[in-house]
């Protein structure tokens, strides 16, 4: 056969094009490369799974990072004197597991955390930095009762952080002397004491920075619609406290040196959240000292409130919008029990005396499933913070003066020195291990029923992606990242983080 120079420029032709769409197909069905971490009511704790799922799933969950929100702060939880107190009972061995738990590398690496400026409900007495009355100028003001306990674990944890984290102060209540009642609980600041107490935030800032602290954010005050007259409270309207923060707390920390310490208003339960917004960020003056606003979760334990946090976005869209404080309250923890912790057995402050009809916001729950659907409610809905409350409590979910019990995500027993990690320590760390600060929250296009999904791009240009199967079932779905998929199974009752290393992208 005699071959001419057409018909070998028409087999190379055909040969191109052949390599050409194997490379294509090949491209097409390029696996993505992923790490698969999971947490579940079947005994995973952060598990790495390996084995992936074989089903070809048509339910789809698309990564979509061209769509860009928020910038995360950060995730973790609270210093107290409580759980303070409880790390210096433990031995020296069982401490340091806890805090390299919470801040190491290794374990759940929190960047943003809170602490309580004097006493709260979990502290083991009434106090205030300034007892004297009518101390206008501080003199006698003194942190000498955060030496023994509070301040060593912060600066434990601050020499195990890696990168480090940010700590959000807030007061309870001013000094009894500035209120209308003179005392810790309940009661209203007093105009003629603005100074004066913004003084005492100055102070504050003062001695912990001498200490080798450094406070990243305040609130003016936690929860200043109050608790009920319960423990340390002081409230405010969102006008009084806009008020002292536009003419007397930002200035004067302005003045003394402080003014990158952000000032976050309200700090209470979402429900509320509109009125404050409006107020603090009515117009150019009030918001300037706000560099944000600070919500709780407590109004209910199924319902994120999307709509008071677009809100809330929408309002002050450069503006922080954190969680500062959510825990499982009104609950003695389950010790050793993980199933508690995944079963619907839980009640809250509102079970029982709620409203009639704000009732149905408070029924009974899983621990794991409110904090699991939260976290993933709160970041698709412009929140970019998110902080637990007490990181320790004992098993009787205290000490606590007022005798207000809860749980946390670690449990000790001092007297025979013991440590139970929660499932609720897992779930939190599957969002602070793997979405770093400076991360941007990205879209998610969701095509699997019934599961909830977040995703972040880090700095350091990983994906994390965290879902939640809150139902009886496992799921099997194919994650998607452009043309390159996988297909995943997720465990009934799990909390799963899927990592998608800078290198693959």
């Amino acid at each position: 056969m005699k071959t001419t120079r057409n018909s070998i420029l028409v087999l190379l032709t055909l040969t191109i094009m052949s390599c050409n769409s194997e490379k294509k197909e090949n491209k097409e069905s390029k696996d993505l490369n992923v790490e698969v971490y999971e947490t579940s009511e079947s005994g995973n704790k952060l598990t790495r799974i390996t084995e992936f799922s074989k089903v070809d799933s048509s339910a789809v969950i698309k990564i979509l990072p061209e769509q860009k929100f928020q910038t995360i702060t950060g995730f973790g939880g609270s210093f107290t004197e409580s759980s303070a107190y409880l790390l210096n009972k433990l031995s020296k061995k069982n401490r340091d597991t806890i805090l390299q738990a919470y801040f190491a590398d290794e374990g759940a690496r929190y960047s943003l955390t809170r602490t309580h400026i004097a006493s709260c409900d979990f502290s083991l007495n009434n106090y205030t930095y300034a007892p004297v009355a009518d101390d206008m100028e501080m003199k006698n003001f003194s942190i000498e009762e955060d030496r023994d306990d509070l301040i060593p674990m912060i600066k434990e944890a601050q020499a195990i952080s890696k990168d480090g984290f940010g700590i959000i102060a807030s007061p309870w209540t001013s000094p009894p002397w500035m209120k209308d009642n003179k005392e810790y609980v309940g009661g209203t600041l007093l105009p003629k004491y603005y100074d004066a107490f913004a003084l005492y935030f100055s102070k504050y800032l003062e001695a912990y920075k001498a200490e080798g602290i450094d406070i990243w954010g305040l609130t003016p005050v936690n929860e200043p619609h109050g608790n009920g007259n319960n423990w340390e409270s002081m409230h405010f309207t969102p006008e009084t406290e806009t008020d002292f923060v536009q003419n007397h707390l930002g200035p004067k920390l302005e003045a003394d040196g402080y003014g990158d310490v952000n000032i976050l208003g309200y700090d209470q339960n979402r429900a509320g959240l509109g009125e404050w917004v409006d107020a603090m960020f009515k117009d150019e003056a009030s918001s300037k000292y706000f560099a944000g606003t600070a919500i709780h979760w407590y109004e209910s334990t199924y319902d994120y409130f999307p709509e008071e946090l677009q809100y809330a976005h929408e309002k002050a869209p450069d503006k922080y919008l954190i969680e500062t404080e959510g825990c499982v309250d009104s609950e003695v923890p389950a010790w050793q029990d993980d199933a508690w912790y995944w079963k619907k057995e839980a009640t809250d402050w509102g079970y029982d005396w709620r409203e009639d009809d704000k009732k149905h916001l408070h029924p009974k729950y899983a621990p794991v499933n409110r904090y699991a659907r939260d976290i993933i409610g709160c970041l698709n809905n412009w929140v970019d913070g998110w902080i637990d409350w007490n990181m320790v409590l004992d098993r009787q979910g205290g000490p606590n003066w007022f005798e207000n019990w809860c749980a946390a995500p670690v449990i000790v027993d001092p007297d025979a020195d013991e440590v139970y990690f929660t499932p609720l320590y897992y779930t939190m760390a599957h969002f602070s291990k793997y979405i770093r600060p400076g991360a941007e929250v990205i879209g998610v296009e969701n095509g699997v029923k019934d599961l909830m999904v977040t995703a972040a791009t880090n700095p350091d240009g990983s994906i994390a992606v965290v879902l939640f199967n809150e139902g009886k079932t496992p799921k099997d779905f194919t994650l998607s990242l452009g043309e390159d998929t996988v297909n995943v199974k997720i465990n009934q009752q799990a909390i799963q983080t899927i990592l998608i290393p800078s290198k693959t992208l």
